[in-house]
């Protein structure tokens, strides 16, 4: 559905597409009647991408899962499906349901504003970003806008790693905070990870915990995702899961290993910086799936429906950048779009920090959960990845 930093890396990287190929082993998790394993590595061979993996699941279950390919463009480093993969943008989701949480223990409602939280802190706040809901940020529909230079500016600031990252955004959102804002006239649609940013910053108010904090202890922990964290997703000094990859304008490819260039900027990390192996963003996309069918109970199950509910039509684009929709509605931190090969809308999202890609697709009605991840990001990518959802969807879909 969105890409989380289509635009934020402009000046750094262009989304492309190059035909490399390598060897790579494939490594598989449970096997079955469909040959995961040999599927994934046609596509990521006929793409020419560096790894791609990908897992279903279905009542709450993963039925499976598979990661082949490389860690490094170039070299013979084969992934596993224990190998940490960058989200992008779908940590949108996540920080959406921490709200959906300070909700249902009476801290915030879905109506309360910029200025209710954070006023105080941010004296010369515009009456227009001040009057701004928590459920418009997190369904862009606030008048917050899409990513500009003024913005890509401030993330990418001198001072963007002299700070932790909480008095980082409050620094970010203190340089910008006089900005009136406008609500587009037709869809009030406008895709803002700084209205992510800003939500995260109410969320970790009114829960007097950092958005790190909460993200570990209240998503991570409760749902078993061990190989979850923050930020690049590999170790300093290690190649111990898929490195990102970045092209530049000419399309040469460079593996970006590690460090504070392999990602985007800690300040951003409400709007999209978490990364875990395909097993785990599996069991995430189970517990969604479920709808709360399947523990644990983070949220009621109403709020769960609640945030996959569409609040906002998304306007049509032609030719949009990789992992931006022509089409479709927002909830709150995820898509619903009815594709070609699906007879309903989907729950759906795309995420990418410009150096990786990651796509999901949810099926509530059937409790069945796509996820396919890579290490490679652009329009190369984004058309691998939605060829591998349509794939799964076929063969594992019961409507197919």
């Amino acid at each position: 559905m969105m890409c989380a930093f289509a635009g934020v890396r402009s000046r750094l990287v262009r989304f492309g597409a190059s035909a490399l190929f390598l060897p790579v082993l494939a490594l598989a998790a449970p096997a079955g009647a469909f040959d995961l394993p040999a599927y994934l590595e046609d596509v990521r061979t006929e793409y020419g991408l560096p790894a791609l993996a990908a897992a279903v699941v279905r009542d709450g279950e993963t039925i499976a899962a598979a990661a082949v390919g490389t860690r490094v463009m170039g070299e013979d480093i084969p992934v596993t499906v224990e190998d940490r993969f960058h989200l992008g943008s779908n940590t949108k989701a996540m920080t959406a349901t921490l709200a959906g949480m300070m909700v249902d223990e009476g801290k915030l409602t879905w109506e309360t504003t910029v200025g209710d939280v954070l006023g105080a802190d941010f004296p010369g706040m515009s009456d227009t970003l001040s009057a701004a809901t928590l459920e418009q940020l997190l369904s862009h529909s606030s008048g917050v806008p899409a990513d500009t230079e003024e913005l890509i500016d401030l993330y990418f600031s001198v001072d963007a790693f002299d700070y932790n990252p909480w008095d980082r955004r409050h620094r970010l959102l203190d340089a910008w905070k006089a900005n009136e804002i406008t609500i587009p006239e037709g869809s009030p649609f406008q895709y803002s990870n700084l209205g992510y940013v800003i939500a995260g910053m109410m969320i970790e108010t009114v829960a007097g915990e950092h958005w790190e904090t909460l993200m570990n202890e209240r998503i991570f922990a409760p749902l078993d995702l061990q190989t979850a964290g923050l930020g690049p997703q590999t170790t300093f000094g290690l190649v111990d899961a898929p490195v990102s990859h970045r092209i530049d304008e000419d399309g040469n490819v460079t593996p970006m290993y590690w460090g504070p260039a392999s990602d985007v900027p800690p300040v951003m990390g409400p709007a999209g910086n978490a990364h875990m192996s395909v097993g785990d963003y599996a069991r995430w996309a189970a517990w969604n799936a479920g709808e709360g069918k399947h523990g644990p109970a983070l949220v009621q199950p109403e709020t769960l429906r609640y945030l996959h509910t569409a609040k906002v039509q998304t306007p049509v684009r032609e030719n949009p950048p990789p992992g931006t929709p022509t089409t479709g509605e927002y909830a709150l931190g995820w898509g619903l779009v009815q594709f070609d090969w699906s007879d309903r809308p989907l729950l759906t999202h795309n995420g990418s920090n410009g150096m990786n890609l990651a796509r999901i697709v949810l099926d509530p009605e059937e409790d069945l959960g796509i996820v396919v991840l890579t290490n490679f990001p652009g329009r190369t990518a984004d058309q691998a990845a939605g060829a591998v959802l349509a794939g799964l969807y076929a063969e594992f879909s019961t409507d197919e």
